[in-house]
Formats: structure tokens, C-alpha cells, sequence
């Protein structure tokens, strides 16, 4: 008997560079809509896909109820409320988007919902913000969990620990199970050595032999950053041990008559395969802009592993079982300790 293939679409707020709404769409997910305020980021997703409906708009300018029923609703809103970059201001930013974010899950009505930030978000510090957002999502009709995922556990050559928030209808929540890795790491040498070798540098294999280790986490920077880098300097150091000045970002690949001691920066290309996108996805702008899509985009290949376990859930694949959860734990544990939201939580 032939197996029936439903369909699945999707609404996507802070698209960015396109890093989650590709995973999403290897996961199988149709967009009705990829939400980006920034012209060249914009730019990149009608490049890659022209068939997109991408929309290009502030989030709180958005309508979500002309997107009411959508099945997904994805958003990887800011991070530098929760990076220790940004300063950790957490509620206290103006950037701080989940508000918005929650007051469109509030219009779209969708069935499943996924947000994606910085590991800082799951510190302590923002304990009490956390589970403010776990009980809006939860009178909202909602199941909520969370889990911080590591990009390298799904063939990232990064380590990249993200904060992954995941919430579905009771009828669907009782059939998700979080994506385990494939206990293969994928390591930068081996991945970047045809590009580090694309100009004739006779001692790329050398250098990829001295690069066999997963990556530091790269950093995207913004607007009011500078020139693209590979991130602080404790990052630097990380990425000089194997062989990566990261002091900088090159135009090209090391050329036929570079030294053999030479210490080679990272193009942007390289750049975006360390994140996981194929060499076929084009970025739009000049360099700097298209480091920042690279560098703060949420890798495609973990993108897809969160998206298919959402999908098998939708479509009640696996098999039912009560789970402790880390989102659950959280809110027994608070409520337990009657501890209340700190006053500096904004409300949603």
C-alpha cells in the first residue's frame, strides 16, 4: 500500500541568511511566508529562492492573523539580549523580540511552534524569563520543551550549542522525541580542503591534517561590529591552533606560491560550509554583510534534524510515552519552590 505523503507549511520570522528556513525545507516544510527586515538578507533568500514568499518587514509590523493555521511557526529571534556579546540585558534590550514573537503565535494559531537562540538563554540568569515564556506558550494551548542541541552532533564541524525551544498541541506532543546526533563528528580539515586547496596551495593537505577538530563557534557579529572576524579573542586562539588566522576574513583561497608555514584566513564560503550550508547558496552584499548572514545563521543540517523531528510529531510517527522533559522539570521544579518571575521579566 502506498504510504501517504503529507504537507506541511511553515511561517519563519527573522529569516536572516536562510539557515533554518533551508533545514526546514529539507525537513519538508513549505514557506508561506520567510519574515526578514534586512534588504540583503532578503536579497540572499529571493536568490536561492525566488519562489519564496519572502516578506520584507518588522516582525511587529507583521499581520499574523493572515498566516492563521499555518502548521509551523519558526522564529529565530535575535540573540544579543542573551549573548554575552550583546551584555545579557535579556528583557531590558530593545531588542528583545520574543514579545512579538508570542504575540503571533497568539494570531496565527499554529500547531507547532520553534524557536532557536544563543545558549546563554538557557543560563541561570534567565531562568525566571524562561519560564515566562513556558507559560504563555502553555496558556496558549501549548506543550513547550526546550533543549540546547549541539551543531556538532549533526555533522557541523562547530561546536555551536543552541538553545532549541520546541512546542506542539497536547496531540502532537506526545509524539515528539528530540533529535539525537550521529555520534560522527565532521571535522574543519577534511571539510574545507578542497576550498583551502582551490588556487594550488601544494600544502592544503598539510594544514587540514593540523585542522582535524571541530570549530570553535563562529560569530556573526552586527551591524555596530566591525569588519568580519572570527569572534573574540579567546575564539581567535581556539582557531590559530588549527591553523586559521582568525583575525580576518580573505577573499580567496591561499594562492600556488603561499609558504608552507603560512596561516590562512577563512573566506566566506568556507565560512558558511563550516555552518553547514552547500556551496550552491549564494549570500548577497558585500563581504562584511554576507559574514553576518553566514556567522549568525542556525545551521541548516541541525535546522533539518529539529524540523524532521517536528514532522514525524505532526504526523504522529513515533510512539507515544510520557518523557521528563527539560522544560517540564523546570516548571514542577519553580512552581514547587514557589519562586516568582523576577521583576525585571517582561510580561508577554
Amino acid at each position: 500500500m502506498r504510504e501517504t505523503i503529507m504537507s506541511f507549511n511553515a511561517v519563519e520570522l527573522c529569516a536572516g541568511g536562510g539557515g533554518q528556513a533551508l533545514g526546514l525545507e529539507l525537513a519538508g516544510f513549505r514557506h508561506e511566508a520567510a519574515v526578514e527586515y534586512e534588504p540583503h538578507f532578503c536579497a540572499t533568500l529571493r536568490r536561492n529562492r525566488p519562489k519564496w514568499n519572502v516578506v520584507e518587514a518588522d516582525i511587529r509590523n507583521l499581520q499574523g492573523r493572515d498566516y492563521r493555521g499555518v502548521d509551523l511557526l519558526a522564529a529565530g529571534v535575535p540573540c544579543p539580549p542573551f549573548s554575552v556579546a550583546g551584555r545579557q540585558l535579556g528583557a531590558d534590550d530593545e531588542r528583545d523580540m520574543f514579545p512579538t514573537a508570542l504575540q503571533l503565535v497568539e494570531e496565527m494559531q499554529p500547531r507547532a511552534v520553534l524557536f532557536e537562540n544563543v545558549q546563554g538563554f538557557a543560563s541561570a540568569k534567565f531562568e525566571a524569563y524562561r519560564l515566562e515564556l513556558l507559560r504563555k506558550l502553555t496558556s496558549l494551548g501549548f506543550q513547550p520543551d526546550w533543549r540546547v542541541l549541539q551543531a556538532s552532533d549533526f555533522g557541523v564541524p562547530q561546536l555551536r550549542p543552541r538553545f532549541i525551544l520546541v512546542a506542539l498541541r497536547a496531540a502532537d506532543a506526545e509524539h515528539f522525541a528530540w533529535p539525537a546526533g550521529n555520534g560522527q563528528k565532521r571535522l574543519v580539515g577534511e571539510s574545507l580542503l578542497d576550498l583551502m586547496s582551490a588556487n594550488g596551495w601544494p600544502h592544503a593537505g598539510a594544514w587540514a591534517q593540523k585542522a582535524a577538530a571541530v570549530a570553535p563557534t563562529v560569530v556573526g557579529g552586527s551591524k555596530k561590529h566591525g569588519g568580519p572576524d572570527l569572534g573574540p579573542t579567546r575564539a581567535k586562539r581556539q582557531w590559530l591552533q588549527l591553523g586559521v588566522d582568525g583575525m580576518g576574513i580573505a577573499n580567496d583561497a591561499p594562492s600556488a606560491d603561499a609558504a608552507a608555514d603560512h596561516v590562512p584566513r577563512l573566506t566566506v564560503r568556507m565560512v558558511a560550509r563550516v555552518q553547514s550550508f552547500p556551496d550552491a547558496w549564494e549570500f548577497a552584499g558585500g563581504k562584511t554583510v554576507q559574514y553576518r548572514q553566514v556567522g549568525n545563521a542556525f545551521p541548516p543540517l541541525v535546522a533539518k534534524a529539529v524540523g524532521c523531528a517536528i514532522r514525524d510529531a505532526l504526523e504522529r510517527k513515533r510512539v507515544c510515552r510520557d518523557v521528563q522533559t527539560e522544560g517540564s522539570q523546570q516548571m514542577r521544579f519553580l512552581r514547587a519552590a514557589g519562586r516568582p518571575a523576577s521583576r525585571r521579566t517582561k510580561e508577554f
